[in-house]
């Protein structure tokens, strides 16, 4: 299949403060000279920052690494776990159309990505919701046909259950990943003919589905609308699984440390980052969240009664909203204030959103806001000019 880059492409890129960071620290794993290894890890963070891998983004990378451009280019374009075409805001549905998947039906569900989400792959749907494309062998061979949505596979579908899937996708809800047809793992369908003892004591879900619905970082909106870490898991075969009561994910269950399940949950590996000017370091058993930043001005209640609608604002979802008000701010002159310090804190303190104040230019937005009113922003905001 061919792997090309889009035809379209931004004029630059250049990673966050904190995924700069992030990126320098994973350098110093690897020997001197032997720095080009770490250029899968970093073209990831890349594509995570982005939602897709561009040119410049691969140049970028390529160039703190001291790598030809070609070089780069080549692992990019060899690796469908890169995106190199802008992908929908909440998730790239990949279709395994190998052997296996497409003797068990795997045109049947491209057959379903071309009517609801778009006629080509590789193009993003009307709502900007979703795109799909069909890659080469996933590796689940025994449970095809099977797709991989976000960071999860799902296994044994059929073309009702992919388009429930995506359904249910849409309307912010995230289905149980794994099997879709209420078999544990990859046994045999008719049941386990062997090891039958490996039944008792067993967890809910298989490993990868027991730590994706533990951890809760399945998909990932590429557009900066965030999914709730914990959501109402469900399954289109089995009883409901009831929403869990806390948005913190249970480390425990997952048999996690806690430090690992914080990584594995925002993406972040649990390296010193660079603290912007006068971001004060952690006093001894103060949390370094907390000692992060400046805590911005915070109001009791919202003025009048009455917040602005933070939501207006691309990144913020009901979820952040919510932990907005829960910190004290409810308006946009609030956020358009804060500084590079207020920044770094809020940054460290959104529980399960780290980085998104940042990461979504938040008092870009709030500022504009500001300036030209709601009406003009929304237009401006469809091209990310703010």
């Amino acid at each position: 299949m061919l792997r090309r880059l889009a035809h379209h492409q931004p004029e630059g890129f250049a990673f966050t403060p904190a995924n700069q960071a992030w990126a320098d620290a994973q350098i110093t794993k690897y020997p001197e000279g032997r720095q080009a290894s770490a250029i899968i890890p970093l073209l990831w963070r890349a594509q995570e920052q982005e939602g897709w891998l561009t040119k410049p983004a691969i140049e970028a990378v390529a160039d703190m690494l001291g790598m030809a451009h070609i070089r780069a280019l080549e692992v990019a374009t060899f690796y469908f776990m890169f995106q190199l075409h802008p992908v929908g805001s909440v998730a790239n549905i990949q279709i395994c159309g190998t052997t296996s998947c497409m003797i068990c039906g795997a045109e049947d569900l491209m057959e379903v990505c071309k009517r609801k989400i778009s006629p080509k792959p590789h193009t993003v749907s009307a709502d900007g919701k979703f795109a799909w494309e069909e890659v080469e062998c996933l590796g689940a061979c025994a449970n095809a046909p099977m797709a991989q949505i976000g960071k999860d596979y799902y296994e044994d579908l059929t073309a009702e259950k992919l388009e429930w899937l995506i359904d249910e996708l849409s309307a912010g809800r995230v289905p149980v990943p794994g099997p879709q047809n209420g078999r544990y793992s990859s046994e045999p369908l008719s049941g386990l003919t062997s090891l039958k003892d490996f039944e008792s004591g067993r967890t809910q879900y298989n490993a990868s589905v027991q730590a994706a619905v533990d951890i809760g970082d399945s998909v990932k909106r590429i557009d900066g609308t965030e999914v709730p870490l914990i959501v109402s898991w469900r399954r289109k075969d089995t009883a409901d699984v009831p929403a869990r009561a806390s948005e913190e994910p249970s480390k425990a269950a997952a048999g996690i440390a806690p430090e690992k399940a914080e990584a594995l949950a925002t993406g972040k590996p649990p390296v010193e980052v660079a603290k912007p000017a006068g971001v004060a370091e952690a006093a001894p058993g103060q949390n370094v969240a907390e000692a992060a930043g400046t805590k911005p001005a915070a109001l009791a209640a919202a003025r009048d009664g009455k917040g602005d609608d933070l939501k207006v604002i691309e990144g913020i979802g009901p979820v952040l909203e919510k932990l907005c008000h829960e910190l004290g701010i409810f308006h946009y002159d609030q956020i358009a204030a804060w500084g590079p310090a207020e920044i770094a804190w809020m940054d460290a303190n959104l529980k399960g959103f780290k980085g998104r104040v940042t990461r979504d230019k938040w008092v870009a937005q709030a500022k504009l806001i500001g300036e030209v009113g709601i009406p003009a922003f929304l237009e401006r905001a469809k091209t990310n000019d703010y």
